[in-house]
């Protein structure tokens, strides 16, 4: 119930940051535009799904563990003794380099995509650099933080105004505006590419086909692919046939992104925040292998971190998980030994079982 009550705080408190986000950005709503409306609903409920959705995963505790590490090695250099349950602050950020690092090589770059394939990793760098140059896009001109305008008065000159400052300009006929008035178009072409190696894959693969399923692996392809070939609708509507259909594919354009918007937060493309917990397990590994380390109670081999081993007892604990068992040193816990002498373990005991 606690945690409950504490997601519905969350999920609340990133509607109204919102909120106060799209007021304060677009000048007093001077430059929202109306019709864009739409979008900042969905906007807004899918920010309270995110938070509701995000604070329930954190609370979780094997998340909040690697959170709460996170944070706390974040200010701590790495071959110094495990943190306590209060440790002492430590003005400078030690760990900003290898979350940095861990941000570029884990969100930008995929690293951990590449390493189960090309192809794979080629495609997922086309969707999720796609989606994320759309996202980019499209959220600051919804909420009003950046508009264009004509500069004096000569309308074939505009400039680019983000929170009220004047940040640039440029002529309506140079590749500069050329660009900025396609990246929308040119993301969506990122998208589609991705979407027709994904589509291609889940016909091909045998493994992928054994194990989707059409909520999980299916419909937020779908969703993607509407939003995208909506969006390009509306691109051809008003560059080839002077407008027609526009009003139409304007509304179809808006319920498809809503309803991906309120996609996210109740399926698997959520993971896009989950994968902020990597950031926290990357600093983690490169504390915990310069630090102390547990060897193993049958063989005495060093085989982790003994902060590794320390949480992982606790976080069981929390899951209601005894591994606790008596033994020649008294009472032990089974992850004090290491994963070799398991494998041992558990022949030895099958063994006893069957008489042998």
């Amino acid at each position: 119930m606690r945690s409950r009550s504490a997601a519905l705080i969350a999920g609340a408190a990133l509607v109204l940051a919102t909120l106060a986000a799209i007021a304060i950005g677009s000048g007093g709503m001077r430059h929202f535009d109306p019709a864009l409306t739409g979008y900042a609903l969905g906007s807004l409920m899918a920010a309270f799904a995110v938070g509701y959705r995000f604070t329930v995963w954190a609370q979780r505790p094997p998340s909040r563990m690697y959170f709460k590490r996170g944070l706390q090695l974040l200010f701590r250099r790495a071959g110094k003794s495990a943190p306590t349950e209060k440790p002492a602050p430590i003005p400078v950020p030690h760990g900003a380099g290898t979350l940095g690092f861990a941000l570029a090589r884990n969100f930008v770059a995929q690293e951990f995509i590449r390493r189960r394939g090309l192809v794979r990793w080629m495609m997922h760098l086309c969707l999720s650099g796609g989606c994320t140059l759309a996202f980019a896009i499209t959220f600051p001109l919804v909420f009003g933080w950046i508009h264009f305008e004509p500069l004096g008065g000569d309308a074939e000159m505009y400039r680019v105004v983000a929170l009220g400052v004047n940040v640039d300009s440029f002529s309506v006929h140079s590749v500069k505006a050329f660009v900025m008035f396609n990246l929308l178009n040119i993301s969506a072409v990122l998208v589609l590419i991705g979407l027709v190696m994904a589509a291609w894959r889940r016909l091909t693969d045998a493994g992928e086909r054994a194990t989707q399923t059409f909520t999980e692996d299916i419909v937020p392809l779908l969703l993607i692919f509407a939003v995208t070939a909506t969006g390009l609708a509306l691109t051809v509507s008003y560059k080839f046939l002077a407008g027609r259909g526009h009003g139409l594919w304007a509304i179809v354009h808006m319920v498809a992104v809503v309803s991906l918007l309120l996609y996210i937060p109740f399926s698997k493309l959520f993971h896009m925040f989950q994968r902020t917990c990597s950031l926290c397990v990357s600093r983690y590994k490169k504390v915990g292998a310069t630090g102390p380390r547990a060897h193993c109670i049958r063989c005495g081999e060093d085989f982790a971190s003994q902060m590794h081993v320390d949480d992982l007892k606790t976080v069981l604990d929390e899951l209601g998980f005894n591994y606790r068992f008596s033994g020649a040193q008294g009472e032990v816990h089974y992850q004090d030994v290491c994963p070799a002498c398991r494998r041992g373990l558990l022949a030895l005991n099958q063994g006893r079982t069957i008489g042998r």
